[in-house]
């Protein structure tokens, strides 16, 4: 099968796209074929050995994708050859088959295409466990998103204005501050031209924000942490701007606010029952037509290159998806 492949942690430019033998299959897990697969800024960090999951060497990157079950495991129940899923898998999704342990594996509503669903598990995932489960956003609540129109920001807006929160979404260029308009956002705030403290202050006479997500990081979060409510929680969710803020933690005291980490992943391994039911609302509200994920671009499998770059670069709005079949 074709792959594409890191065989050592190197820059971006070392992957290759070269012919492997298919993985094999072990009790509990499921084979799929992949019809294709979300690029996220967590891809890149793989490769480069910059994330806090290091494969074993040689992987294909690649986290969550869409397909058809193609065999199952000895043990696994509730999925059979040709089935429609999509999957969340850390890597190894930039590739013709994956194998998935079978609790990361949900089918897809008939409604859903291989593309779409692509674009579903890490940012709809991220996204709903932090405002749900982390931040117990609540109707009424004012919500800010960092990072507003990638692959999760965009979610967050989404997602925030579906549990009744007042969005506001902050993003580098007037293009992208348009889509979250289109996406639930009620106030927009271009951060590259605008002073970011002020207008928060200004949009919120003063008061701040109840709920911040957080997926850049870099000089964005302090102004942001200076500018909570009182009882305010920020979502620490990623770093995609590359660097870790240094955040003075007497803000927090003097706010009685939180900071407060999100990583999905690992709180989804550890509670599979509770992700499986928020996953099973998410895919609810996409078959009601009240969620629509959005593909900016998608890329066949031999032009993997052009769709990291997209997404490394922070040009992506909404996912980025590889299309292998």
């Amino acid at each position: 099968m074709k792959a594409v492949l890191a065989r050592n942690f190197a820059p971006l430019d070392a992957l290759q796209l070269a012919d492997v033998p298919a993985p094999p299959l072990r009790e509990g897990e499921v084979r799929i074929d992949v019809h294709a697969c979300g690029i996220n800024f967590m891809d890149g960090l793989i490769v480069q050995g910059k994330y806090q999951l290091k494969p074993p060497l040689p992987f294909s990157p690649g986290a969550e994708v869409s397909g058809v079950v193609n065999e199952v495991g000895a043990g696994v129940s509730g999925l059979a050859p040709g089935t429609r899923v999509l999957a969340f898998t850390g890597y190894g999704g930039y590739a013709q088959q994956i194998v998935a342990a079978a609790w990361r594996v949900i089918p897809l509503p008939a409604s859903m295409d291989f593309t779409t669903a692509a674009a579903v598990p890490i940012a709809y995932g991220t996204s709903y466990h932090a405002l749900k489960d982390r931040a117990a956003l609540r109707a009424g609540e004012t919500l800010l998103v960092l990072g507003a129109a990638g692959g999760v920001g965009l979610t967050a807006v989404e997602l925030g204005k579906l549990m009744g929160a007042r969005v506001i979404a902050c993003a580098s260029d007037d293009a992208k501050l348009r889509l979250c308009r289109e996406y639930g956002a009620e106030v927009t705030i271009n951060y590259a031209a605008q002073d970011l403290r002020a207008a928060i202050r200004e949009h919120t006479g003063g008061r701040g924000v109840d709920v911040a997500y957080d997926p850049v990081g870099g000089a964005s979060a302090e102004p942001v942490v200076r500018s909570m409510a009182f009882g305010g929680r920020y979502l620490v969710v990623g770093f995609a701007s590359g660097e870790i803020p240094k955040i003075p933690l007497n803000l927090l005291l003097l706010k009685v606010s939180s900071l407060v980490g999100v990583f999905w992943g690992a709180w989804a391994a550890a509670q599979p029952a509770h992700n499986a039911a928020n996953f099973a609302e998410l895919l609810a509200w996409y078959e009601a037509g009240r969620l629509r994920p959005h593909v900016g671009a998608s890329y066949p499998l031999e032009r993997f290159r052009d769709a990291l770059d997209e997404v490394m670069n922070r040009r992506a709005r909404g996912k980025v998806v590889l299309t292998v079949r």
